[in-house]
């Protein structure tokens, strides 16, 4: 006989794994709106690009919904641009990302576009762009002039070999570090070759849809921020040859180094549009004795979790606790919700008759207290001191040190925005926090 309640906790446990998401199905399924201003931010910084000052910066918290968002707004545009949209980690091994590898997957990206949506381009060019992709990975394309010449004569099927070779070309790419080092001491050495070559398959592209080039590129925000550092800082000017829009991510905490945002403002003409925590409360309200969260932050809270899991699972009192204790970031409430789904999942299996098992108040509180030990383990003193100094001031006392900007990178400490820029440190930190009596319990 089927577990009922063990079959509904497993598919709401699936379905919390599913942020960003990705696929149409899952955004038919799962999606709600929000974000609407920044939407808006990003598509007149787009529209208002010119042919010298068309790269932007999009940035915010990791887990915050950038990539969905990011997803939705590439949608939104595809009628008026021809949209590249794919993450830098589909390609490149994240801790081997570096500016050749970046804009080489950026080429690669772009024709393996221009192949799916069926540009005409013509067959020496065409040829000669595998050719140049073969030469680099390593690909074989001993069969391209015959592709080429079944797909000028309308043969059905032809585009198999284009799929193989772009399938082919990207594993290699992923998984072969020998040719990413290959091509980054080629490239390293002359970038202007690497950027002709981009901007050649961007203008084949342009003049047979009739529609300009827009790249976005995800998941740089999710590297660490040592190479981040070495990305943006040293290579900014490669990065920002190609002659057509792109949109490349990078995370909240690399623009709080003051010299790196300097860097980024400069290059892009202040073209930075960022995406903080959802503000559940404003600045130190939190601490007042039964405080209410903002309501149109709640709903839009409560929206997404009752996409992914039934109400039946989960008591309102343990949803406005969860909601609260995310301290607004979206991927730390998705967290919470799945932390538990995996405790009650345990449960039933312990005692598979228990039918009404649902998550409650107790249930999180069992979630929170390993989430809070796992958070613990890599704390020091030093971080320990910024973490106070935020909880107390709102921003660090002595500055955005590494320190600092590792804490916000990683989510200990989150950044919120309404007329004023300041700094909370995550709800569940601020446990700790009040467990070796650093604060004071109100928190």
């Amino acid at each position: 006989m089927t577990n009922q309640r063990l079959a509904s906790f497993q598919t709401a446990f699936q379905n919390l794994q599913l942020l960003p998401l990705v696929t149409v199905e899952q955004l038919n399924k799962f999606h709600v709106e929000y974000g609407t201003e920044i939407l808006e931010e990003l598509e007149h910084l787009v529209e208002d690009c010119s042919p010298d000052n068309n790269k932007i910066i999009f940035t915010g918290h990791r887990g915050s919904g950038k990539s969905t968002l990011l997803g939705q707004f590439c949608r939104d545009t595809q009628a008026r641009y021809f949209v590249v949209f794919f993450s830098i980690s589909d390609l490149i091994e994240m801790s081997d990302v570096n500016h050749v590898n970046i804009l080489f997957a950026m080429a690669v990206k772009l024709m393996e576009a221009a192949e799916e949506r069926q540009i005409k381009i013509g067959s020496k060019t065409k040829k000669a762009f595998y050719l140049w992709f073969s030469k680099y990975t390593r690909t074989e394309a001993s069969s391209v002039d015959s592709s080429i010449e079944l797909e000028t004569s309308g043969e059905v099927g032809v585009n198999t070999w284009f799929v193989k070779f772009f399938a082919k070309l990207k594993a290699t790419l992923k998984a072969n570090s020998v040719i990413r080092e290959e091509i980054t001491i080629e490239f390293a050495r002359r970038i202007s070759d690497l950027i002709d070559r981009i901007n050649d398959i961007a203008s084949v592209i342009q003049a047979g849809c009739g529609q300009e080039v827009l790249v976005v590129i995800d998941d740089l925000d999710k590297l660490d921020l040592e190479i981040v550092d070495r990305v943006y800082r040293n290579n900014i000017n490669a990065l920002f040859q190609p002659q057509f829009r792109i949109i490349y991510t990078i995370p909240m905490a690399a623009t709080r180094d003051m010299s790196l945002r300097g860097i980024i403002q400069n290059a892009t003409n202040n073209k930075i549009q960022s995406m903080w925590a959802t503000k559940l409360f404003p600045r130190g309200e939190d601490r007042v004795p039964n405080a209410s969260p903002v309501a149109e932050a709640v709903q839009v809270f409560e929206k997404i979790l009752y996409k992914r899991i039934s109400k039946e699972l989960i008591a309102p009192e343990a949803t406005q606790i969860m909601i609260v204790k995310s301290g607004g970031a979206l991927r730390e409430f998705i967290r919470l919700a799945s932390l538990c789904c995996g405790l009650c999942l345990k449960q039933l299996r312990r005692t598979p008759d228990n039918q009404n098992l649902k998550i409650t108040p107790d249930i999180l509180q069992n979630a929170i207290k390993d989430y809070r030990i796992n958070l613990t383990e890599p704390l020091g003193q030093n971080r320990y001191q910024i973490l106070v100094d935020v909880y107390q001031n709102y921003l660090p006392q002595d500055g955005m040190d590494q320190d600092f900007l590792d804490l916000l990178h990683t989510l200990y400490i989150l950044e919120y925005r309404n007329d004023d820029l300041w700094f909370g440190v995550h709800p569940v930190v601020q446990e700790i926090l009040q467990r070796r009596g650093l604060i004071g319990a109100e928190g």
